[in-house]
């Protein structure tokens, strides 16, 4: 996609404040923006990640869909992170609070991998490519 300059992807959340502490503890970072309705993580020189209320987004789709609140707790998305260390990133989710789901396991497409879910249920992955 030749038009493509920018990727945001935002997770709907339950909780906004809760959940900027949870992310600001597992990126070691803060927001770049965090107002109400919105926070956003630059996760890379092109890529964000956005925090938006489920009740903020319900605002926005209005009747076509269900309303988000309806399907918290039951995991919606994953967040696959490539790192250059594992074992940090693994110890460091579990300090900041996020649930273990599989500890780190060498997986046949060629990466070790941890999963994780923050209190939304979103999936959080954690990957380093194994050296052949």
């Amino acid at each position: 996609m030749k038009q493509l300059q920018f990727i945001e992807t935002i997770l709907y959340v339950h909780d906004q404040q809760a959940s900027t502490a949870f992310y600001t503890r597992l990126f070691r970072q803060e927001p770049v923006l965090n107002v109400p309705g919105m926070t956003e993580f630059e996760l890379a020189a092109n890529c964000k990640l956005g925090l938006m209320p489920n009740h903020g987004i319900a605002k926005i789709l209005g009747e076509k869909l269900p309303h988000p609140e309806t399907g918290s707790g039951i995991p919606r998305c994953e967040l696959y992170l490539q790192v250059n260390d594992i074992q940090l990133e693994y110890e460091n989710a579990l300090e900041a609070g996020a649930k273990l789901v599989l500890p780190v396991t060498a997986m046949d497409w060629g990466d070790k991998v941890c999963y994780f879910a923050d209190s939304d249920a979103h999936i959080i992955a954690f990957a380093e490519k194994i050296n052949e």
